[in-house]
């Protein structure tokens, strides 16, 4: 006999909501990344008030209102409730490449290029055209005019979609700069694709509406498994015909799921939760952390502004690795994957005193 582990504790009902195996104070200390936020009790319940229809027949009602709130909240016809903010740019992309040869331009710092797995050429068989900003901060309008591949000459694959990332490194991309963008994007008819993993985070720094965006991309995904702390989950919106299709990929994908409900649950409550109000004071603290970094002698290499803070120590003398163990001590989690760069970043579950103890640890270790 082989017992199947359970959360549920003795004499709990299945009807009840079972104890989280994690809490809170898991990601209180933790400043890899907005990710590691664990459900709360009150999402719990709000998953368990879901229905538990079959999303792959769309007869899941949580999930297909979840589906039509977002589709309305950002200004599009229609949107389908992915698993990943990976799947929803790889399924935006292969729905938008109809007809080869053809070609991507996008950032070469973004996420679609670097951090999933080689998707875009796997799945739709793109080449891709990665462009570094000029102004190191997000492309413009004549880095794009620069790159773009609009000539008929047969030796060349047009560009067919530019992907744009709002924000990436945690820094933002203006609406004017994206409008100027998307007027050339649409004189050669090329599409316009937004990750829009933490486009709330954007959103909620500058009061823009995510609607704004709409009139400018014919396509966007937003994430609800980062800074709005669902266990996962992702929106691809559009026009209806092109979520039709996107929907047809995402069984192609392996992507088709049954019983979402819970899923959609939490990420609708997540969104409900923590837009925008958590999110600005995430960003107010990743400014505190950068501006007490910066007084221990800590080189801050990139604007900060909304919950991202990338850090050099090499001015401490110290490696990463060892900044790693000593804030372990303390059981304070960073990736450590330079030698000196590091990336921090700030999430609505971070503990009060855990700023103070990063940074006098930092001060510790320069001897300030």
């Amino acid at each position: 006999h082989v017992s199947r582990r359970t959360y549920f504790r003795k004499g709990q009902s299945h009807k009840q909501a079972p104890t989280p195996p994690y809490d809170a104070r898991d990601a209180a200390y933790d400043f890899r990344s907005d990710t590691v936020t664990v459900p709360t009790t009150t999402m719990f319940e709000a998953m368990r008030e879901a229905t538990l229809g079959d999303d792959m027949f769309e007869e899941d009602r949580t999930t297909n209102e979840f589906e039509e709130f977002i589709a309305d909240f950002a200004g599009y016809e229609s949107a389908v409730f992915v698993a990943s903010g990976t799947m929803g740019n790889q399924l935006a992309l292969r729905t938008h490449l109809t007809q080869p040869p053809y070609s991507v331009l996008l950032d070469a710092r973004s996420h679609i290029y670097n951090y999933e797995s080689g998707g875009l050429a796997h799945h739709s068989g793109a080449h891709v055209t990665p462009v570094h900003p000029s102004n190191t901060i997000h492309l413009t309008c004549k880095d794009v005019m620069n790159n773009i591949i609009v000539s008929d000459d047969i030796h060349y694959a047009q560009t067919r979609v530019v992907a744009l990332e709002n924000t990436l490194d945690g820094m933002l991309f203006p609406l004017s700069e994206i409008a100027n963008i998307s007027t050339v994007a649409r004189e050669y008819n090329i599409k316009m694709h937004l990750d829009g993993a933490r486009l709330w985070n954007a959103c909620a720094e500058t009061g823009d509406n995510v609607r704004d965006y709409a009139k400018h991309f014919d396509s966007i995904s937003l994430c609800f498994s980062k800074g709005l702390g669902a266990p996962m989950g992702s929106v691809l919106v559009g026009n209806k015909d092109f979520i039709k299709k996107a929907r047809h990929f995402k069984k192609v994908f392996g992507g088709g799921w049954r019983q979402s409900g819970p899923i959609a649950a939490a990420a609708k409550y997540a969104f409900e939760a923590n837009y925008p109000i958590r999110l600005r004071e995430t960003h107010k603290l990743a400014r505190q952390l950068a501006s007490e970094l910066s007084q221990c002698g800590v080189l801050i290499t990139k604007p900060v502004h909304t919950n991202m803070i990338w850090i050099d120590i090499s001015p401490l003398g110290i490696t990463s690795s060892v900044l790693q163990s000593e804030l372990a001590k303390e059981k304070i989690r960073i990736f450590d994957s330079d030698e000196t760069n590091l990336r921090l970043i700030v999430h609505y579950q971070i503990a009060p005193d855990a700023l103070s103890k990063f940074v006098n640890i930092v001060r510790k270790l320069a001897k300030v």
